[in-house]
C-alpha cells in the first residue's frame, strides 16, 4: 500500500520559486518511478515531470524543462520538485503520483497508480 502526501505550495510572485514535496509510506515507493502532475482551473490534468526509482532518468514538460528540477531521496521517502522563475501559467494544483514501474517513465497518467491530494501552487503576475 502507498499513501502520499504533498506539501510546499503557496501564493509566489511570478519569477520567484518553491519547493514542493511529497511524502510517501509504504515500501514500495523506493523501486518505483514518481511523477508530477498538475491540474489547472478549467484544464485537464498535464504531466510535469518523473523521474525513475534510481534517479538516472528523469523527464519534463516542455513547458517547463529548463525551469523546474525532481529529485528524490528514497532513504526519506520523499519527491521533490524544484519550481524556479515561475509564471502565471504555473498556476495549478500539484500531485505526485507513484509509476507502476521503476526503471522508465511515463507522461500517461493512467499508468500511475497512487496520487496524492495535491497541493495548490498560485503564481501572481
Amino acid at each position: 500500500q502507498v499513501q502520499l502526501v504533498e506539501s510546499g505550495g503557496g501564493l509566489v510572485q511570478a519569477g520567484g520559486s518553491l519547493r514542493l514535496s511529497c511524502a510517501a509510506s509504504g515500501r514500495t515507493f523506493s523501486t518505483r518511478t514518481m511523477g508530477w502532475f498538475r491540474q489547472a482551473p478549467g484544464k485537464e490534468r498535464e504531466f510535469v515531470a518523473a523521474i525513475t526509482w534510481t534517479g538516472s532518468s528523469t523527464g519534463y514538460a516542455d513547458s517547463v524543462k529548463g525551469r523546474f528540477t525532481i529529485s528524490r531521496d528514497n532513504a526519506k521517502n520523499t519527491v521533490y520538485l524544484q519550481m524556479n522563475r515561475l509564471k502565471p501559467e504555473d498556476t495549478a494544483v500539484y500531485y505526485c503520483a507513484v509509476y507502476r514501474h521503476g526503471t522508465t517513465w511515463s507522461i500517461d497518467q493512467f499508468l500511475y497508480d497512487y496520487w496524492g491530494p495535491g497541493t495548490q501552487v498560485t503564481v501572481s503576475s
